[in-house]
């Protein structure tokens, strides 16, 4: 098969990448020319597990290669996966489908022989009938000219698995042709056993809001249980594991602390509303408002937590803040909720050290009037408290005793209940957490 990739950034690149290890042709496009210059000298722009290694090998293959030319797309392509990106409007918080639009309205011009042109972005339901019809318009093609679309499932940290072995396919299709050609593409994939939904395409469209949705609505299910626990002095973490026992509700997501950001779940959650509301079906989906609202609350109450455990006020204090990236093995820094806190800390007067193992540069250009550290211990020297607000695994595996050295006093605010609570209060550390006890109960039964 002959693909095209429309878009480079970390849906496209990484589609285009692992299209071209399964055995496909691949050419990649995009407007931005630093950006096709960098993947086509094989150095991926973002950071993501595994995923150099596969771009070497694409390119040593020869099956992937790179350009600017939309016109050379046209020609070169049998399908044409189109992977840019739908950011939320700086004015509403619509779905912005400038780049969508963009991508059909440039490359149907170029298409004139039968081709399928599939979208993989996240867009609100109705937009694929709309660029259907702008498709057969634009084409001379005509109606040979077939548009698709195949929501995308990626989870940061984690697409090179979620591209090479998904958990299952989509395929929102309009004819038997469109179908097949879907299938040939993912042969690869489907021989696994991976399982295939095929339907149409409103129905493809919205399974990827629906999932984005349903695991937003999850995570702050459980942040919701996590402000009862604070009013009550209830434990939100063993409640989540008493939970998670039940078959019906599963542990997974299941996890208090900071929320959710990076660039899909908020804004996906907030256009999905926006689009319902178009529709006239805006009560349906009317908690999601409510869902976003917990979410935005814990960052407010992290920062509420590190200025309690700072004695009321955090003016003059330095703040150690491990993590930047929204999520760890990630360096995304869209909507970061560690970041936000730490903006918010500085804003009430603290000096905060920001740390993180992948984002440091990322974070550094975004909010330059933080102060940023090479390691996580650097960070924590003379600091007057810690805050944990990226679950890496180097931060889980610190020694506590090993941070106690350097730091100022020994306070720590666990922002995604990454760390063992016992461990550290036996090493002498104030420890504090989102929805969880100041003292463990032993603690409590010994100050009596």
């Amino acid at each position: 098969m002959r693909l095209t990739v429309i878009g480079t950034g970390y849906l496209g690149a990484t589609h285009a990448i692992c299209m071209a290890v399964m055995g496909h042709d691949v050419l990649g496009v995009d407007v931005d020319t630093a950006k096709i210059e960098k993947l086509a000298s094989g150095q991926v722009p973002f950071f993501e597990p595994g995923l150099p290694e596969l771009l070497s090998k694409a390119l040593d293959s020869g099956r992937l290669r790179f350009t600017t030319s939309f016109a050379e797309a046209g020609d070169f392509g049998d399908v044409h996966f189109i992977c840019v990106g739908t950011p939320q409007q700086a004015d509403s918080e619509a779905a912005d489908l400038t780049y969508v639009d963009a991508a059909v309205t440039v490359l149907a011009p170029y298409l004139r022989r039968r081709a399928l042109v599939v979208g993989k972005s996240t867009v609100p339901v109705g937009t694929a009938a709309r660029l259907a019809g702008l498709l057969r318009e634009l084409a001379p093609a005509g109606d040979e000219a077939e548009l698709a679309w195949n929501p995308e499932f990626l989870r940061e940290g984690y697409a090179v698995d979620d591209t090479m072995r998904p958990d299952r396919l989509v395929f929102g299709v309009t004819s038997a042709w469109a179908e097949e050609r879907l299938r040939d593409t993912f042969e690869p994939v489907l021989a696994q056993g991976v399982p295939v939904k095929v339907t149409d395409l409103q129905t493809a469209e919205l399974v990827k809001v629906a999932a984005n949705s349903f695991l937003a609505t999850k995570i702050s299910y459980i942040n919701a249980m996590a402000e009862i626990c604070e009013a009550t002095g209830a434990d939100v973490h063993d409640l989540a594991e008493a939970l998670a026992y039940d078959d019906r509700i599963g542990g997974r997501f299941l996890r208090p602390g900071l929320g959710f950001g990076g660039g899909c779940l908020p804004k996906d959650i907030r256009a999905f509303a926006y689009r319902a509301e178009e529709l006239g079906v805006g009560q349906a989906v009317g908690f999601l408002r409510e869902i976003d609202g917990i979410n935005r609350r814990r960052r407010a109450r992290t920062v509420d937590l590190v200025v309690e455990i700072c004695g009321g006020d955090v003016a003059g204090k330095r703040v150690a803040a491990l993590g930047a990236a929204f999520k760890p093995n990630s360096d995304d820094i869209r909507d970061a909720p560690a970041l936000d806190v730490a903006e918010r800390l500085r804003a009430a007067g603290a000096t905060v050290v920001v740390y993180d193992p992948a984002a440091l540069e990322s974070a550094r250009r975004a909010h330059p009037h933080l102060e940023y550290s090479t390691s996580a211990l650097d960070a924590a020297r003379g600091a007057d408290v810690v805050v944990l607000l990226t679950e890496w695994n180097e931060f889980r595996e610190i020694e506590p005793s090993a941070m106690a050295a350097v730091v100022g006093h020994r306070k720590i605010v666990d922002g995604r209940h990454a760390l063992d609570p016992a461990g550290w209060r036996a090493a002498g550390w104030e420890y504090r957490a989102l929805g969880r006890p100041t003292m463990a109960p032993l603690e409590k039964e010994h100050r009596r």
